[in-house]
C-alpha cells in the first residue's frame, strides 16, 4: 500500500495545465529524455513533431497540456486535428505523450491521460486516436479501431492503433483515420 500512497503524492503535488508561450523549449527536453533517439539520430523524432505540429492547422492549443512538479516540467500530452473517413469526419490523434524518465512511475502519465480525455471531452471532440501498447491504454477506455469500424493509417498496425469514443462520439465515425500531416514525415 505505500506504494499507492507514494504515487497519489507524487500526482497531488504536481500541477497539469495548458501550454503556455515560454513553455516549448521545456516540452522538447521532456520528450528529448523521454524517447530513445533513432539510430543516426541526435534527438527523437517526438521533439521534432511537437514543433512541427505547432506550426500546422492542425495545432490544438487547448489540448496541448504539461505536468508541473516542483517547478520543473515533467510531462506533455498533446492531441492535435485528424480526420476519419472519406468524408473527413474530425477526429484528434494523441501523441506523443511523455514523461521525463526521473518523474516516471509515479502517476504523471496517466494523470495528463486522463486530463487530456476530459478536456477534448469538454470541448466537444468525438473520438482520440493513437498508436501504442493495448494494455497500457485499455485502462483509458481504448479500444481497437476496427471494433467501431475505423481503419488505422497502417494496416500493419493491428490491435495497436486504438480509439477512445468520447461523449460526442457518433456512429457515423468510420473508415480510414488520418492524423495530421506532420505524422506522415515519421
Amino acid at each position: 500500500m505505500t506504494g499507492v500512497r507514494a504515487d497519489a503524492a507524487s500526482v497531488s503535488a504536481m500541477l497539469i495545465r495548458r501550454e503556455a508561450g515560454g513553455d516549448p523549449g521545456a516540452v522538447a527536453h521532456v520528450h528529448a529524455r523521454a524517447f530513445e533517439p533513432p539510430e543516426g539520430r541526435r534527438e527523437p523524432v517526438e521533439v521534432a513533431l511537437v514543433d512541427e505540429l505547432r506550426r500546422s492547422p492542425a495545432w490544438l492549443p487547448r489540448l496541448s497540456l504539461v505536468a508541473v512538479a516542483a517547478g520543473a516540467m515533467v510531462g506533455h500530452v498533446v492531441c492535435s486535428r485528424a480526420e476519419v473517413g472519406p468524408q473527413r469526419l474530425p477526429a484528434l490523434g494523441l501523441g506523443p505523450l511523455g514523461v521525463d524518465p526521473a518523474h516516471q512511475g509515479r502517476g504523471i502519465g496517466s494523470a495528463l491521460m486522463h486530463a487530456v480525455l476530459g478536456a477534448a471531452d469538454a470541448c466537444d471532440e468525438p473520438l482520440v486516436g493513437l498508436l501504442g501498447e493495448p494494455a497500457y491504454y485499455r485502462r483509458f477506455g481504448f479500444v481497437p479501431a476496427t471494433e467501431l469500424a475505423i481503419d488505422a493509417p497502417d494496416a500493419g498496425w493491428g490491435d495497436y492503433f486504438q480509439v477512445r469514443p468520447l461523449t460526442a462520439y457518433a456512429p457515423r465515425l468510420r473508415g480510414r483515420f488520418a492524423y495530421a500531416p506532420p505524422f506522415t514525415g515519421l
